[in-house]
């Protein structure tokens, strides 16, 4: 139990040093011999744990990916909120995520925008798909009880997530949309999330719902 509790943690570690890499040095412009040099470990490490600079990346994909999407699953699955409830889990978790991961958001999003790797780029966009698919039938879900309106549930969802991505992208733009000198960190500073989860469940809240 001990080695398999290293194994898994070393593997972490390497997924954590790419993604610091590749946000600052590009995904072309990090080698695997940087990586295992920055992490503290071998080449040949990493090719066990992995095979490849592409495969890494995927790992990389479908780790982060895979806590929303258990998170969705729980959603979907719990008969005790209402749809309006869980869309106020679904922003809570996408803030908490995105803001408190803001290197391997702008990693994710430089590599959906360059798009020069078509094999990662349809894997990134087919683990988020599955992802919004879900949030998708939580809001047809709504809209089939009258709670919502007859909204589109995919630009609903991209509302959301453009709004957070703008807040992402550049910390400058943030802070001077928001009006804080340089010394501000919106993305550890709590009273900065909790601003932007009661923004987004305005929004929504007033999108969606049958008055």
């Amino acid at each position: 139990m001990k080695e398999i509790t290293i194994q898994i943690d070393k593997k972490e570690h390497i997924i954590n040093i790419a993604i610091e890499l590749f946000s600052r040095k590009g995904f072309e412009g990090t080698s695997i011999r940087e990586l295992a040099a920055k992490a503290g470990v071998n080449i040949a490490m990493v090719n066990y744990y992995f095979g490849s600079k592409d495969k890494l990346f995927e790992a990389i994909v479908e780790t982060k990916a895979s806590y929303m999407k258990g998170k969705l699953e729980e959603l979907i699955a719990n008969k005790n909120l209402s749809e309006l409830e869980k869309m106020d889990v679904i922003i809570e978790s996408y803030v908490e995520r995105l803001l408190s991961q803001p290197n391997y958001h702008r990693f994710i999003h430089q590599e959906l925008l360059l798009r020069q790797r078509e094999a990662l780029h349809h894997y990134i966009t087919n683990i988020f798909t599955q992802n919004m698919h879900m949030v998708k039938s939580i809001i047809e879900a709504g809209i089939k009880k009258k709670i919502f309106k007859k909204v589109d549930p995919e630009l609903t969802m991209a509302s959301i997530i453009g709004t957070i991505n703008q807040v992402m992208l550049s910390k400058s733009m943030c802070l001077m949309l928001i009006q804080k000198g340089q010394d501000f960190d919106p993305y550890t500073d709590k009273a900065f999330r909790k601003r932007l989860e009661t923004h987004l469940k305005q929004m929504i809240h007033s999108y969606l719902l049958n008055n």
